[in-house]
């Protein structure tokens, strides 16, 4: 069971049940499920937003709202519990911001493009540099043609904010592929970012 493994947030039967509820387009499941899970979207947005301009137009509340949108609206998802959930949010939550940036780089004709603070070690917490949001983005689907998993694990890790566990829980490898894959691909993504 996910709640067991270490470092997984405990999922409540409630949150699982509801989950399984909105997968089968069950009314009202995605009225029940916002309270729960809305601390952790909110918590995921807050992440995301930390690397953002400070005079940026969305706020953490309205991207958990937008985000949630989208994610209820995913018919196609058998969702696998709280975890899952929070990996396809920090998914979504990056569409959303990346989609904000490129149509305000397209308002301004590329000038002031949105920057986004970015480390060395690919971590949302350590001192850092900052490169274009699009610019990543985009170096981030070009890592997910070469390989698809070590884009996966990027975005559960930077974005989406889980643990080495949770995102090897996630995608059901173990903890050290998922180690040896995050390694690799923040290597790879700093080399393609490093002439911005």
């Amino acid at each position: 069971m996910l709640s067991a493994l270490p470092g997984v947030r405990r999922v409540s039967d409630d949150t699982i049940l509801l989950l399984a509820a909105l997968s089968r387009g069950e009314s009202g499941a995605a009225e029940k499920l916002l309270p729960l899970v809305y601390s952790e979207l909110k918590g995921i947005a807050g992440r995301q937003m930390q690397r953002e301009r400070a005079d940026h137009t969305l706020q953490p509340t309205a991207l958990v709202h937008e985000a949630y949108l989208k994610l209820i609206d995913q018919s196609r998802v058998q969702w696998q519990g709280r975890t899952h959930f929070c990996a396809i949010a920090a998914n979504i939550m990056r569409r959303i911001l990346v989609d904000h940036a490129r149509g305000r780089n397209a308002a301004k004709r590329g000038a002031g493009a949105q920057k986004i603070a970015i480390d060395e070690n690919l971590t949302p917490d350590a001192p850092s540099r900052e490169v274009d949001l699009v610019a990543l983005d985009d170096a981030l689907e070009r890592l997910a043609e070469l390989n698809p998993r070590h884009a996966r694990i990027v975005e559960l890790r930077y974005f989406g904010g889980l643990t080495v566990e949770e995102t090897a829980a996630t995608l059901e490898i173990s903890a050290s592929t998922v180690k040896n894959d995050w390694r690799a691909a923040k290597a790879w993504l700093l080399t393609q970012l490093e002439d911005l």
